[in-house]
């Protein structure tokens, strides 16, 4: 049984949907006005993890993931460039498809954009003025928070506390939870920025309304999960549950997922403090997509994780010894004896994966389960005595879990030409016995980096780590 940490009930509870109906999941997405820092890519790889892991389970998921492309950060970006609004923003937008593409980030059900969907706004800001949750100043519409008493459960904010919120109005779309006050559904149209046409005048859609809008209109009322990193439960999610129950009086969400903060060498990320990286940044300096995504993924989500580059050095060591491990696999003769041992070591490998990913998607746990069969199982592959079924075992198990985690599979990459040759002539040597040309060859090839195994299944190459 799947345990997830619900951030609206603040602990672990049993989820499950019923037979045959698809998990219904609204991952909050990218504001398409720069590229996406490592901070918001663990975010969406938590994503990918939690879908590839439901999917795992036999689950059918529709994970819907909004495109922000109006807000105050894409417009002040495009005045800034002097382009339209939409030029600026599809152009973010195909970088952080890119990036996705780059780190193996599963496709979700559907994308939709924001600007595509005001008229559905709207509707749903005209819905809570005849409600009563609602009211109109200025060709502005804002949500009257002292109208729905349950505000502030998800994030545990005390309205009473913060005053009168109904005689302070918050216009600005992102902002601190000190700062509870009625927001902005609908916003008066200003000089040079985007607008449409609306019941109170030309303006534009907050930002809060637009997930509710894209919520319900793909998935319906009441979803199974909502994810988003820590920083939008409040106010963005808060804001969101009060104007979608309020208007259809139903839940708006079963379980609400949170990944932690990303800090950089122990230091919160920031350009001041040149620890600020995009994907592009890392790959520029020559690091690999896969050691990226292993090291976003090395530290439970709930967890911060302190992102430094002897750690990202490090998952890329131990990517390589995986990958050298899968090849050796791959290219095994499986003509030694059959080890039931072996069949016993992957059925606890299978149990052991399984249970750390039911415990709330605790990736690290999976990702041990994973090492600590290659351990068990790389002395007998290299000695030759793995049969068929043991191989075929060892393989099912590592396609399985790379169907959640994403990074086991890849292909080995083509050896330089003078490289090729090297090899070739090693093993003409040792053939004709002459072990001393041999070692000198191999040494040459230590030089250049590359690492020689002699194992029964032939010469095995590896990059050294």
């Amino acid at each position: 049984m799947l345990y997830l940490h619900n951030t609206l009930s603040r602990q672990r509870e049993p989820f499950d949907v019923p037979d045959g109906q698809p998990v219904r999941i609204y991952s909050c997405g990218p504001t398409v006005y720069d590229f996406a820092h490592i901070g918001n890519l663990r975010t969406f790889l938590f994503n990918d993890i939690l879908a590839r892991y439901l999917r795992y389970k036999g689950h059918e998921t529709h994970q819907v993931m909004n495109i922000t492309d109006v807000d105050d950060k894409t417009i002040a970006g495009a005045q800034a460039e002097g382009v339209s609004l939409q030029d600026y923003t599809r152009r973010y937008e195909q970088y952080f498809f890119e990036d996705l593409e780059t780190l193996r980030v599963e496709p979700a059900w559907k994308y939709p954009r924001a600007t595509e969907h005001v008229e559905e706004m709207i509707q749903l800001v005209a819905t809570l003025l005849d409600k009563g949750h609602a009211y109109e100043r200025e060709g502005s519409v804002y949500f009257d928070i002292s109208s729905w008493p349950q505000y502030g459960r998800l994030s545990g904010t005390d309205v009473a506390q913060a005053g009168a919120c109904s005689l302070s109005r918050m216009d600005a779309d992102e902002y601190d939870r000190e700062q509870v006050r009625d927001f902005a559904l609908w916003k008066a149209s200003k000089e040079d920025e985007p607008s449409w046409d609306s019941p109170w005048g030309r303006g534009r859609p907050g930002w809060h309304i637009e997930c509710s809008v894209l919520s319900m209109k793909y998935l319906g009322p009441t979803i199974d999960i909502h994810t988003g990193a820590v920083d939008l439960i409040f106010p963005h999610h808060e804001n969101e549950i009060a104007q979608s129950e309020a208007a259809t009086g139903k839940p708006f969400c079963r379980f609400w997922l949170h990944p932690a903060h990303l800090i950089v060498e122990g230091r919160k990320m920031a350009k001041s403090l040149r620890n600020f990286f995009t994907l592009r940044d890392l790959l520029e300096q020559g690091f690999e997509p896969m050691a990226i995504r292993h090291q976003l993924l090395s530290a439970h989500y709930r967890h911060q994780l302190d992102f430094t580059m002897k750690s990202l050095g490090e998952s890329t060591q131990a990517l390589h010894r995986l990958w050298d491990f899968v090849d050796r696999l791959n290219s095994s003769s499986a003509a030694g004896p059959h080890n039931q041992w072996i069949s016993d070591a992957m059925a606890t490998a299978r149990a052991d994966f399984e249970s750390a990913m039911d415990s709330d998607l605790n990736v690290p746990g999976a990702t041990g389960a994973v090492f600590s069969l290659m351990s068990e199982v790389n002395t007998p592959l290299t000695e030759g005595n793995l049969d068929g079924a043991n191989v075929s075992e060892v393989s099912d198990f590592l396609s399985r879990a790379d169907a959640v985690l994403g990074y086991i599979a890849h292909e080995k990459e083509a050896l330089d030409p003078a490289v090729e040759t090297l090899i070739r002539e090693r093993e003409d040597a040792r053939a004709q016995k002459e072990w001393a040309r041999a070692d000198e060859i191999r040494g040459k090839l230590a030089e250049m980096g590359i690492i020689i195994e002699d194992t029964p299944d032939g010469t095995h190459w590896r990059r050294a780590d």
